[in-house]
């Protein structure tokens, strides 16, 4: 199951820096506008430590994390809907992706030039969501511009669609060209399901990520990262801080002990991009599930709610199809019994069926037939 993470912001915000960190990859990140143009993707692992847990009692050759993709997206300036900064063709490479990491500067450097002259996290905030909204205007224009010809199709399910449509994108229409995002206009399920062919970006969950400087790390009433979390509240989003030059810091150790050790030497319990990457996951209600023996111990992505035929297809489609049943234990029982067997033998080890709702941090072994 693909997952993947657009990162945008104003230029000279630190998203290539938080990018680089990341992926632990050396991207461009130099003092002026537009220095991404083409997005660089990279692919990060979930760092979750119930891998190790397992790897405790039952010892893999290898454990295998599930990842999460992140495309670094070019700096968008204010006029991107209509051109401006290569505005077009980046707000293109935002629609393609899941959900939207929106790095907000709440730093001062007066060796990094901010493109509109001044710290104001708020404001840049409201420019991107602009545009970003009139770039899904013309994408709600243009399918209203053609709603005749739909309603006129002679296709009964086709016409009844494109009926059924034009108050929804009328909807849209309005709240759109007032710089509102679509997730706040209040669409209903079936709402949703009618416009989601047009894959409108200011859909997709939005997170936060304060980018501050290593001076303010063990401020707790920082003022611009206040405003920045009470702006997400007010919208229904979240907010969460990171100071990415720590973080490159962090990346570039060569061992997950001097990665440790740096760590407690700043006074951090846990990395910001381990923040990130987590929140990204369970923002889109995915969760893990885990396949394990000597082989291997390996994560797997799966949607809250699946039930173990959706859960066994995110291994192979020959597993869905094939479903016969599911050998289920919780990590908990793991961490309580210490093996396998022991699981057997207490009864926790269950046998669930094609109706099971997969939990995460479930264990499985799935069993299926093809013919």
């Amino acid at each position: 199951m693909g997952l993947n993470c657009g990162i945008v912001g104003l230029p000279n915000v630190g998203k290539s820096t938080i990018f680089s960190a990341l992926t632990a990859t050396k991207v461009e990140a130099e003092n002026y506008p537009f220095c991404t143009i083409e997005p660089n993707v990279g692919i990060v692992p979930i760092d979750d430590p119930r891998l190790k847990q397992i790897a405790q009692y039952i010892k893999p050759r290898k454990t295998i994390p599930t990842v999460v993709e992140f495309v670094d997206i070019a700096g968008l300036v204010r006029g991107a809907s209509k051109g401006e900064g290569l505005g077009n063709q980046f707000l293109g490479n935002i629609r393609d992706v899941d959900t939207i990491v929106h790095i907000v500067r709440c730093f001062e450097d007066s060796n990094v030039v901010h493109v509109n002259g001044r710290i104001d996290p708020i404001d840049d905030i409201e420019i991107i969501n602009m545009e970003l909204a009139l770039s899904d205007l013309e994408v709600v224009n243009r399918r209203l511009d053609n709603i005749g010809k739909l309603i006129k199709s002679h296709d009964k399910k086709v016409q009844g669609n494109a009926k059924s449509s034009v108050p929804i994108l009328e909807k849209l229409q309005h709240h759109l060209s007032d710089g509102m995002l679509a997730r706040a206009v209040g669409l209903t399920t079936d709402d949703l399901e009618c416009v989601n062919d047009l894959n409108l970006i200011t859909l997709k969950e939005m997170l936060y990520v304060c980018n501050i400087d290593e001076n303010s790390i063990d401020n707790s009433d920082h003022s611009l990262v206040s405003c920045v979390q009470d702006y997400a509240k007010d919208n229904n989003a979240r907010a969460i801080t990171i100071c990415g030059k720590l973080e490159a810091e962090i990346s570039a150790l060569d061992s997950a002990k001097e990665r440790t050790d740096f760590l407690k030497d700043v006074g951090i319990k846990q990395s910001g991009l381990y923040q990130l990457t987590s929140t990204v996951y369970h923002l889109l209600g995915l969760r893990t599930f885990f396949t394990a023996g000597e082989k291997e111990i390996r994560a797997w992505t799966f949607h809250d709610k699946d039930k173990a035929p959706a859960a066994a297809g995110v291994i192979h489609s020959d597993f869905e199809r094939g479903f016969i049943k599911a050998e289920v234990y919780h990590l908990n029982d793991l961490t309580k019994y210490e093996s396998e067997g022991k699981i057997r033998e207490s009864g926790k080890m269950r046998i669930e069926g094609k109706e099971y709702l997969v939990q995460d941090g479930d264990i499985i072994h799935f069993r299926f037939n093809v013919s």
